[in-house]
Formats: C-alpha cells, structure tokens, sequence
C-alpha cells in the first residue's frame, strides 16, 4: 500500500465535494476554477492506479478512482489505450500508437480544408487548450460508439460500469451540488482536460530512436498537478515507479537521462508556452509517413483501434501467426 498516493485519493473526492457543497454557493466563479484542478488531478491519479498504484490489486485500485467525475473517459478504457501506448517501439505512430497526434498522409489528404485547419491549430499550445477537450472528447465517442455497435464486449463492459459511476455523479451535480450540468461540463470538465492537454501537449514527438521520442520537462508549478509525468521519459523507462519517487529517480541519474533520451528536455511550460504558443510544434502529417502509398500497394492485415486523441481510428497490425 503506497499511503501518499491513497491520501491523495481521498482528498481529491473530499476536495471536490467541499468546494461543490460549500463554496460553488458563495464563490461561483471560483468554485468552477478549483473544480477544473480537481478533476485535473484525478486523471491523473486515474493514470497513476491503471500503473499498479497505490496497491497492485488491479480492482482496488480501480475502485478507488473509477468514480467518474470527470465525465468522459472510464477507467477501463483508458487503461487498455494507455498500456498499449507504452509500448515505446511505437510510440508516435498514428496505426500503432493509441495517444498519437499525427497522420498518416493518406488519411490526412482526405480530411476538409476545414477540418485539417482546425488540427493545425491544435498542434499549437494555445489551440491544445481550448480546442482538444472538445475533439478529444467527440473524437473518442464516435470511435467507441463504432465499437459498441460492432460487439466488443470488453468495450461494452466498461461502459457499463462507467454509466454507473455517471448515475452517482450527474444526481450529486445537479440535485445535491446544485450546478447546471451543461456547466459543469463547459467548465470544470472542459477546464480539467485542458489542463491535462498541457502536460500531453509535447510528451512525445517523432524520432527515428524510439528513446528520442518522450520529453522530460524539468521542472514546473504543474508537477504536482501532473504527479511527475512532466518527467515523461522517466516515467516511460520506470512506468511502475510511483509519482512521488520519480523526482529523486531523475535527480539521481540526470545526466544520464538526459543523453538516453537525446536531448529531448525543456526547462518548463512556460518556454513551450512562449515557443509554442500561437506556432505548431509538430506537424499533422507523421513525419516517417508522409508519402501517398502506391497504388494497388498490398498491406499487412491490421485490426482496428481507437485513439484518446480523438482523431478517428487507429488501425494496428494483426500479430503474426504462430507456428
């Protein structure tokens, strides 16, 4: 049992009904803000337990998080996504690759002129803010929709017990809290994955190594908001390493970490903000898949996913069979 990552659970639900029951009455404006950190924070304890923390009982620590106050993603769900985008090897590939931004430019090339605006904008910092809660959220929809409809049944199961967790919480909100629904949604729900979208903004970009590919941010007011992601690459190396521990890991071994991932290192949000702001980091289009395919081109059976990006489906290669 891992007590500072249990502690933080229980203070972020007491937390989150304090400020619902006790300030949202008096201090409106402030209370819609505070709550945006709070369900910023447990996302991130939501990524912390599906990592085996604060216990290695998968269902514990599922139970502990999986109250859905932050609306959208079950717990079940982002954690198959996000286990299989550890997957290094792969990181940043659109087919393989569940929590990449880019293209392929085949799909890309078929997009609305519109619509391929509106992904530049969000390559950049301040288009991530405010546009990617509402395309991440429609975008991961419509794909788990798809999946419903198709039968997947572990798909179907996840939802189901979201939508438990959503029968506890839309009641709390509205009759007890007594907040709009429709602005709990537009503001701290918005608000707790925009602030999320700034850790995720710049974590990974291509690298013909695959340990180029994951950004260490050396430091930040958001760390503890972030419980530590900031240190991207560390996280990926050690992914079983608890939040409050990575800090001294990478203190330890800077240097070291620092060549192992290339170099790939920022001081800190604000220099992302100032580079970044109003100018794409990355480009839509993956860089390593930029070519149109050739006509008739046979490719490899692949199996569909989806991606927490929002950006549609992500086909991923079928395995080999066994001999």
């Amino acid at each position: 049992m891992e007590w500072p990552t249990l502690a933080l659970i229980a203070a972020t639900y007491v937390l989150w009904a304090t400020v619902a029951l006790h300030v949202w009455p008096a201090y409106p404006v402030t209370a819609l803000i505070v709550l945006g950190f709070v369900l910023a924070m447990q996302s991130s304890l939501m990524h912390e337990a599906l990592h085996g923390h604060p216990t290695r009982v998968a269902w514990v620590n599922e139970l502990l998080v999986g109250l859905p106050i932050g609306l959208v993603y079950p717990y079940r769900r982002f954690k198959t996504l996000h286990l299989r985008h550890h997957a290094d090897e792969s990181l940043t590939d659109p087919f393989d690759d569940p929590e990449s931004y880019y293209h392929a430019v085949w799909k890309h090339h078929g997009l609305p002129r519109f619509m391929k605006a509106v992904l530049a904008v969000n390559n950049t910092m301040v288009g991530r803010f405010v546009l990617n809660p509402f395309l991440g959220t429609v975008g991961f929809l419509l794909s788990e929709a798809r999946l419903i409809a198709k039968g997947d049944r572990a798909v179907r199961k996840a939802w189901l017990l979201h939508g438990i967790g959503l029968a506890i919480i839309a009641p709390l909100v509205v009759f007890v809290f007594e907040i709009p629904f429709w602005l709990y949604v537009l503001v701290p729900v918005w608000l707790g994955q925009s602030l999320i979208s700034v850790r995720t903004f710049a974590e990974h970009q291509w690298s013909e190594r695959p340990e180029g590919r994951t950004i260490i941010i050396e430091r930040s007011p958001f760390s503890f908001l972030f419980l530590n992601n900031n240190l991207h690459f560390v996280h990926h190396k050690k992914p079983n390493v608890a939040w409050y521990r990575l800090p001294e890991l990478f203190r330890d071994r800077r240097e070291e970490w620092i060549a192992m991932n290339n170099g790939y290192v920022v001081p800190n949000y604000l220099a992302l903000l100032k580079e970044y702001a109003f100018r794409a980091k990355e480009p839509v289009v993956h860089p390593a898949l930029r070519r149109m395919p050739e006509i008739g081109r046979a490719f490899a059976p692949r199996m569909r996913a989806r991606s927490l990006s929002g950006l549609g489906t992500a086909p991923v290669p079928a395995e080999p069979p066994k001999e």
